[in-house]
């Protein structure tokens, strides 16, 4: 399929436009990665304790962050999540990196710990009972043992009893979002002696902690480490890729393209002040491949141009190879981006990081494949013809019959 047939775009004529643009962009990002929001890191690569947490009703996010401050809690970073229902009224609370790799243990406890004081209904008044949205099984099988509403006594019949009254009532609070609306909602899961048990020695914090991750320090540096060399070595391997199946010149311009999508795609998320995960690490490395694709089909048409018409001035040869790809170079980045720009908008917070790399990345890798690329091959060869030295791109070799 061909969307453009006899294309002459002076795309060389344009460079100094292009110049321009890459030089914005780029000078934006490294001015934001050096003395605005720097590079924001995820606790992937920080370390820290990521607590998600769900409320039973819209969650006042300047009064969870005025709890945090309460408590002395330093650098604490607060994100509401949207999109999806299953993720409505859910923020993430992330801590900063600890001293030591134990102390991070006590993340949950010390958000857990702040929401009950200064965000649950009653706050510190409700000191001694059980919260009733955060306890575990064994932990509520344990108290109901201890209170022994039914005066059943220390047998491991009344044991057994109170566990599975415990498993009846974690169970109805996991099948309703992991929040008891009322106790009085349990009067057909539990006995009445329970029930009133619970009432009088139970309440409802209107919150609970769904998950929580903790990465070390060590760890986070080291999985910082190993992205970073990730991401070199894949530049590494396409460089001497290039470099055989064509020439040097074509390995270098392309990975100095890639390199140009990559800086550009992390300013973009200092500048937008968004964090880096594991995830967008994984982003980077398919953009790597997919823009270093599309600028080898650019090149393979250049060099097969270059055996048809030897005697054309390379920068003619050059624009006709991009506009001969034109067609499939809008179709397959169109396409792709449609795709990714879908996994933005409907994907949810979890996958925004993601998809925000995936999004910028298509964009400035197409572009790079005709404005930056392209351009290097014939700026290097004008500078070797000024130094009176022979060109050094070769031509495809004719097929065989």
């Amino acid at each position: 399929m061909e969307l453009f047939r006899d294309v002459k775009i002076d795309w060389l004529g344009k460079k100094w436009y292009f110049l321009g643009f890459s030089l914005i962009f780029s000078v934006a990002g490294v001015l934001s990665l050096l003395f605005w929001n720097g590079l924001p890191q995820d606790v992937d690569f920080r370390g820290g304790t990521v607590v998600r947490v769900k409320f039973d009703q819209s969650p006042n996010i300047d009064h969870i962050r005025a709890a945090a401050d309460k408590a002395g809690l330093k650098d604490v970073r607060i994100q509401a999540i949207s999109g999806s229902q299953a993720a409505s009224n859910e923020v993430i609370i992330s801590l900063a990196q600890s001293a030591s790799e134990s102390s991070l243990d006590q993340g949950r406890a010390t958000i857990l710990q702040t929401l009950e004081t200064n965000y649950a209904p009653n706050g510190g008044a409700n000191g001694g009972r059980l919260d009733l949205d955060n306890v575990g099984q064994g932990t509520l099988a344990n108290w109901l043992a201890q209170k022994d509403p039914e005066h059943l006594g220390s047998s491991d019949a009344a044991q057994q009893h109170y566990a599975q009254q415990a498993e009846a009532i974690f169970n109805y609070r996991n099948a309703h979002g992991g929040l008891v609306s009322s106790i009085d909602n349990l009067s057909g899961v539990v006995t009445p002696a329970v029930l009133a048990e619970l009432k009088q020695d139970a309440y409802l914090s209107g919150f609970t902690i769904r998950n929580a991750e903790i990465v070390g320090p060590q760890v986070g540096a080291q999985l910082k480490k190993q992205a970073l060399l990730a991401t070199l070595y894949s530049l590494a391997g396409m460089l001497v890729y290039l470099w055989f199946r064509f020439e040097l010149i074509y390995g270098v311009a392309a990975v100095v393209a890639v390199f140009h999508d990559t800086l550009i795609t992390v300013g973009a998320f200092s500048l937008a002040n968004k964090e880096i995960s594991l995830t967008v690490i994984a982003a980077i490395l398919t953009l790597v491949g997919y823009s270093m694709n599309d600028t080898i089909v650019v090149f393979d048409r250049i060099r097969e141009n270059l055996r048809l018409t030897r005697r054309e001035p390379l920068a003619d040869i050059v624009n006709r190879s991009i506009n001969q790809t034109l067609s499939r170079t809008v179709l397959t980045s169109g396409l792709t981006f449609l795709t990714v720009l879908s996994l933005y908008v409907f994907g949810g917070e979890v996958l925004h990081g993601f998809s925000f790399a995936l999004v910028v990345g298509i964009l400035i890798g197409t572009y790079s494949s005709i404005a930056v690329a392209a351009p290097m091959l014939v700026a290097y060869q004008e500078w070797r013809q000024g130094r009176g030295k022979a060109a050094v791109l070769p031509a495809a070799k004719k097929a065989r019959a």
